[in-house]
């Protein structure tokens, strides 16, 4: 994987505080958010923008980043490792299957040399935005190791996010007779939702409006994680300009907010009586939205 400045793809100094992180987190979102930006690679830099900020916005994770640099991933498997939650004991024995186990989670039980203990299972646990907003409870299916399969409730945090791992003690591969059972670790894939995109507890969407709705202004029903709410919008409202509902992001400590970025949506004028009234409303409202360009 290539190396990337973090740094530099915030537009920070190395030495930014988190408040700095924060307020060019947010600008760059809004100016490479899909739905209004202009610029090229907006999506790519989009997403680059918010795998920056999971970095940079967390302490320990910014400080393992700091301290490696390119290899701050391993650097952080390696002291989550110190403190027992990471690396696979090994069991050669072991007798999950293979075949089993890379359909439910992608990819077989890691093996390392021979130990007592049992091996540490890996796998992916894949969910909505929905069932991570208000957390849920999932059930999966293990085989047993000697006779007929196993049902575990795995319980799914409120506010958990893409590549936050949960680990279920005891419920990886045995280990040999008398010994330990290794531990099963998760890893949360949240599905694509078709409204909301996510960026750290933030969570952005869309909002259609007329463009009557924009320039008297209105009240409209706005969908949130939480149900629909009702959001005022002020008279002289542009496209692409940004409003916020506080703490209806993701929940966590510090809860995120929603971003509703206006779309202005023009109607078509299909009938002779809607052309004329265009004709009428460009008379009356003589308007050159270009006048700053000086065309």
């Amino acid at each position: 994987m290539d190396y990337k400045d973090y740094y530099k793809v915030m537009g920070v100094s190395r030495d930014a505080s988190a408040k700095d992180i924060k307020t060019a987190y947010r600008r760059l979102a809004r100016k490479y958010h899909p739905d209004i930006s202009k610029e090229p690679k907006a999506e790519e830099k989009f997403k680059e923008v918010g795998e920056a900020y999971e970095v940079l916005k967390d302490p320990e994770k910014r400080k393992v980043y700091d301290q490696y640099g390119k290899d701050w991933e391993q650097g952080q498997r390696a002291q989550a490792s110190s403190h027992g939650f990471a690396g696979d004991n090994g069991n050669a024995n072991y007798q999950y299957s293979h075949d089993f186990f890379e359909s439910l989670f992608g990819a077989a039980p890691h093996f390392r040399q021979q130990r007592q203990t049992g091996a540490d299972l890996h796998g992916n646990v894949s969910i909505s935005l929905e069932e991570a907003y208000n957390g849920a409870v999932k059930e999966l299916h293990l085989p047993h190791t000697q006779t007929a399969s196993q049902t575990i409730k795995v319980k799914i945090p409120a506010g958990v996010k893409s590549g936050q791992q949960i680990r279920l003690a005891g419920k990886g591969g045995a280990g040999r007779p008398g010994a330990a059972p290794g531990d099963l670790y998760l890893t949360i894939e949240v599905k694509k939702h078709p409204l909301f995109d996510v960026m750290g507890n933030d969570i952005y969407v869309t909002l259609p409006i007329a463009p009557w709705e924009a320039a008297l202004g209105s009240t409209i029903q706005v969908p949130t994680l939480g149900g629909k709410v009702d959001l005022k919008i002020p008279p002289g409202s542009q496209g692409g300009q940004t409003l916020r509902l506080k703490k209806r992001g993701l929940p966590g400590a510090a809860p995120g907010d929603q971003y509703i970025l206006l779309k202005i949506i023009i109607p078509q004028p299909t009938t002779e009586a809607a052309k004329a009234f265009y004709k009428k409303m460009a008379e009356e409202m003589p308007f050159n939205p270009r006048d700053k360009m000086g065309v």
